[in-house]
């Protein structure tokens, strides 16, 4: 028999990286892949993708000593427009 949801989990940092990315799906700050914050396969394993996503974020400033620096709404935004000017670019044209 398949399970189509995630796993259960009792550890208290997979938790504490789980209600970080619902956070996350829900401001205003995520990234720009889908309109509603949730991945195409589930919010369930999208919650999960972005739990493991900070985790290895966290362990990586845990472990090089590197501080957080905040690039920023614009950083982003600026990302976005080039990212769909590129997208643009390379669509055949009609």
């Amino acid at each position: 028999m398949y399970h189509r949801g995630t796993r259960h989990v009792e550890k208290r940092a997979a938790t504490a990286f789980r209600m970080a990315a619902r956070v996350c799906g829900a401001s205003r700050r995520t990234w720009e892949r889908n309109s509603n914050g949730c991945a195409p396969f589930g919010a369930p394993k999208a919650i999960t993708a972005m739990a493991h996503t900070l985790a290895r974020l966290v362990y990586r400033m845990l472990k090089h000593g590197q501080d957080y620096v905040d690039k920023g709404m614009e950083f982003y935004q600026q990302r976005y427009q080039q990212q769909q000017i590129n997208w643009m670019q390379k669509w055949p044209k009609i």
